[in-house]
């Protein structure tokens, strides 16, 4: 339990310092300024970091500009747009929330009957299920809502066996391969470094054949052999990332811990494990990612049913015409989770990879 101590103890730290964060910001100018009317600190430094600080918010604004732009859109709805004939306009003139409403809402799932036979009676139980609705938008005028709902828990129950497949396969072999000495163990390592170089260019000839194997097995349509195939894709590159993170944790932890009698797994689960939490992290970040994100395999292998949010994303493009404002709202509501994962986790990846020796 030690690791997932860790864990909660560094969310509760996070979430802390994001709630303080405004607090210690109004200290801190009134600290700067204090120091400076006292003639302690050259205005001039305040002054440059001021100027640093306004460089950074313009580049970041920059950078953001195409998520307002989509944002925009979204907003714009069906009968919108940002262009005009008097130029391009940053905000929509009728900004509305019905491209949104689409994407979430539903007109309610309607009750219906289960009846099932008793063993060695002529009696059927029945039971009617409730109706059920999550968000009825009829009555803002939407009709026939997106089946977003349908394809998020197609991704998710996709990406969390990926994740699950891969980091049972990743975390042992990684740990192995850092830690312990057998034969052919650079082999081995040779051949993951390897894996993690040819994978892209070997991507459609595996794809071919993958389909093949999949169509003869009858699994093609699968959610967990799809589940099966990212975790495979994504081990060879993650292993070598965790490893190389365990090599940087002294041995003299371990040795310490054999000493006052821990068995293997006590060092492993205690030791090992929560002082690898940011290599942890960054790995199931990256496995989740492969499992959520990716389209073109699953497009290839998934039927309608079972399409995740990537190919029902796709699905909106019709031959002629692109409905821009449900494509928007569509694209940011599948895209928050990740940027929400991602900035949540963003100080344990970035430890990860600096630690792992791939910062840069």
């Amino acid at each position: 339990m030690s690791l997932f101590d860790g864990i909660g103890r560094k969310l509760k730290e996070d979430a802390r310092t994001v709630a303080l964060a405004p607090v210690e910001t109004v200290r801190d100018a009134t600290y700067t300024v204090e120091q400076v009317r006292r003639g302690k600190l050259s205005p001039v430094e305040p002054l440059k970091t001021v100027g640093a600080t306004l460089g950074a918010l313009v580049m970041v604004l920059l950078l953001l500009f195409p998520v307002y732009w989509i944002l925009m859109a979204a907003l714009a709805g069906a009968g919108g747009s940002l262009l005009s004939s008097d130029g391009l306009q940053l905000f929509p003139e009728t900004p509305t929330l019905k491209p949104f409403l689409w994407v979430l809402g539903d007109l309610g799932i309607p009750a219906y009957t289960i009846a099932v036979n008793l063993p060695l009676t002529d009696l059927a139980l029945v039971v009617e299920t409730p109706e059920f609705v999550f968000l009825d938008v009829s009555q803002y005028g939407v009709e026939n809502p997106s089946s977003f709902k349908k394809f998020f828990w197609n991704s998710v129950s996709v990406a969390v066996p990926t994740v699950l497949i891969s980091m049972s396969l990743v975390v042992p072999a990684a740990y192995a391969l850092s830690r312990r000495e057998f034969i052919l163990r650079r082999k081995v390592l040779f051949l993951y470094v390897l894996m993690t170089q040819v994978g892209g260019g070997l991507g459609v000839a595996l794809l071919i054949g993958l389909y093949t194997v999949y169509v003869q097995f009858g699994i093609n349509d699968s959610k967990l052999a799809l589940s099966v195939y990212y975790a495979a894709t994504a081990v060879p590159f993650n292993t070598w990332l965790l490893k190389t993170y365990m090599d940087g944790i002294p041995v003299s932890y371990e040795e310490a811990a054999v000493v006052d009698g821990a068995p293997p797994w006590r060092v492993v689960t205690e030791v090992i494990l929560p002082l690898s939490t940011a290599g942890l992290a960054t790995v199931f970040v990256f496995t989740f990612l492969a499992g959520w994100t990716e389209f073109v395999v699953a497009q290839t292998l998934l039927g309608t049913d079972n399409y995740t949010l990537p190919v029902g994303l796709f699905s909106l493009v019709s031959e002629y015409s692109i409905p821009w404002a449900r494509f928007s709202a569509f694209a940011l509501t599948f895209a928050t989770p990740i940027m929400l994962v991602y900035l949540f986790a963003q100080r344990y990846i970035e430890g990860g990879l600096s630690f792992s020796g791939m910062e840069g």
